[in-house]
């Protein structure tokens, strides 16, 4: 079963330029699967630096004059790198051929941000378009359903469509938007699996965590927490680890696609908060696996954490998709009055509240508006498809 992507166009669109391509993600977002199709309607050559012998085939070619090279290579249209960061010298390998102007379009696939941008970010600087590609949106999900028709507007599908689109955004905040886990009668072993076996893998890669289990515990521990504070101090002395320990592993897993943070949001008002820092989960599914909590109920004792989560990351990956545009924050007062999302960009200032179930306006939602002049907007279970659906954030 073949799903469609957002990033379909984007690709298609810097396809058509010269400059290499770097497509970045976790292991098992689908970044192969996506440039499949547009390789099978030209002459390419799919590299795997997983695989020794592709390697050695790249570092030969490297060794060569360029138009040895490429005649190395077969001459194709299109080369495509896969795990790219498996090969140090990738950056400036690519750079030689990039500055030579080859005719071959050169596509970068790479499963961590750790690796791959540290060692092509400086040969391929001003040389390279990134398009970061995330564990599947709703608004994919939603647009592949046989009974979905891009004619509908929001209040159509939530008038006729209401108890499939309820029961699609239960499914997604409970199992996430792994591809292979969407297309699996077994999603709980499927889950299982990939948070084990796959998703860690970069972070656990050449050594750069001395202890596994460690990290393990640790990721336990936030997703008992995701939405929350990140509190270093309180999770180093639950591991029985240093401060710098737990920064660094903190950072290992959101530079590998696993966490992202979101910062407060401060002009520094004399009553702000301005140097908290949220955590979150990129997939809702690998944060409920670790938690081992898969239970469909909208009555589940953390449902509205989970909603929180799975809308901020919702948000999140739209932002990365569309550019990184924009700014996304939090808000709250020193007296815990609090806005659960603060979008801001050079046009845009927006505000959300996050509740599953729809409530009155919060205090910390009028105090936001008090502050900046800006409406918070409630964000429920009702209403949430307009949200995610609008074509910008």
């Amino acid at each position: 079963m073949y799903i469609h992507r957002l990033a379909e166009s984007k690709l298609s669109e810097l396809l058509k330029g010269k400059k290499v391509i770097m497509l970045l993600g976790a292991r098992q977002v689908g970044k192969t699967t996506l440039v499949e199709p547009f390789a099978k309607h030209t002459k390419s050559l799919f590299l795997n630096c997983d695989v020794v012998t592709d390697r050695n085939r790249l570092m030969t070619a490297s060794a060569q004059s360029v138009e040895t090279a490429m005649n190395t290579l077969g001459d194709p249209e299109l080369l495509i790198i896969d795990e790219a960061q498996n090969l140090p010298e990738v950056g400036r390998i690519v750079k030689g051929w990039y500055d030579s102007n080859v005719a071959t379009k050169i596509v970068l696939l790479g499963s961590s941000s750790l690796d791959l941008l540290d060692a092509t970010a400086e040969p391929l600087t001003g040389r390279n378009r990134k398009i970061f590609l995330t564990p599947l949106l709703f608004e994919e999900l939603l647009r592949n359903q046989d009974w979905y028709s891009k004619e509908l507007t929001n209040d159509l599908l939530k008038e006729y469509w209401a108890v499939q689109i309820n029961g699609l955004v239960l499914g997604h905040m409970v199992y996430g938007g792994y591809p292979e886990v969407v297309t699996s009668t077994n999603k709980e072993e499927c889950l299982a699996e990939l948070t084990s076996d796959y998703l860690l893998r970069d972070v656990l890669y050449n050594g750069l965590v001395k202890s596994p289990d460690l990290i393990k515990r640790l990721l336990a521990l936030l997703a008992y927490q995701a939405g929350s504070k990140v509190n270093v101090s309180e999770l180093a002395n639950a591991l029985n680890v240093t401060r710098p320990t737990v920064q660094d592993y903190l950072q290992l897993l959101e530079r590998s696609y696993v966490i992202f943070t979101v910062g407060s949001y401060s002009t520094n008002l004399r009553n702000e908060i301005s140097k908290d820092r949220k955590i979150f989960f990129w997939d809702t599914g690998v944060r409920n696996a670790l938690l081992k909590e898969f239970s469909m109920s909208p009555l589940r004792s953390d449902i509205g954490s989970l909603f929180e989560n799975w809308v901020m990351a919702e948000i999140a990956k739209k932002n990365l998709l569309q550019g990184d545009r924009f700014n996304i924050f939090f808000w709250r007062k020193t007296d815990g009055g609090e806005v659960d999302i603060v979008i801001k960009g050079t046009d845009t200032f927006k505000a959300y509240e996050v509740k599953w179930s729809k409530t009155s306006k919060t205090r910390g939602g009028r105090a936001f508006t008090n502050a900046y002049g800006i409406p918070v907007e409630t964000i429920t279970q009702d209403n949430v498809i307009d949200v995610l659906l609008a074509e910008s954030l």
